[in-house]
């Protein structure tokens, strides 16, 4: 049985943000693949890697995922054990979802996972915050 991380998507105003930031050469490892390093290790790391997702919050909103594919140790250049978490470079984006503001990451059970977006929605734009929770409460969005 698998289990998502979701992380606070820190300095990006949205996805268009994120997708720029791992197009960079400084967000991806030696295999070219997107990562981010974190400073845990998920102790829960086989239910991570059955399938698990990355879900990003932007602006008190859950709006994308990505699947974790890996999660390797690193060290930084202060010499400081890390985890980087290695991503798929695929971002699927999902209905909206209020969160509050945490620090780090938390596991995500599958059951409190906002749905993916039809593939034809992916370019829709955001709606200002409050309007998405106010559609979905009439089953709108």
């Amino acid at each position: 049985m698998s289990v998502n991380i979701i992380k606070l998507c820190v300095g990006a105003d949205g996805v268009e943000d994120l997708l720029d930031w791992q197009a960079s050469a400084r967000a991806k490892g030696a295999d070219g693949l997107p990562r981010h390093i974190t400073r845990m290790t998920p102790k829960r790391r086989d239910e991570v890697l059955d399938g698990g997702s990355l879900y990003w919050v932007f602006k008190g909103q859950v709006l994308a995922r990505q699947r974790i594919l890996r999660l390797d140790p690193v060290t930084g250049e202060d010499g400081i054990n890390r985890c980087a978490i290695v991503l798929d470079p695929e971002v699927h984006r999902t209905e909206p979802a209020p969160r509050r503001p945490f620090q780090g990451w938390r596991y995500l059970n599958d059951a409190d996972t906002p749905r993916d977006l039809p593939k034809k929605r992916a370019g829709d734009d955001t709606l200002p915050p409050g309007m998405a929770e106010a559609l979905a409460e009439f089953g709108l969005h």
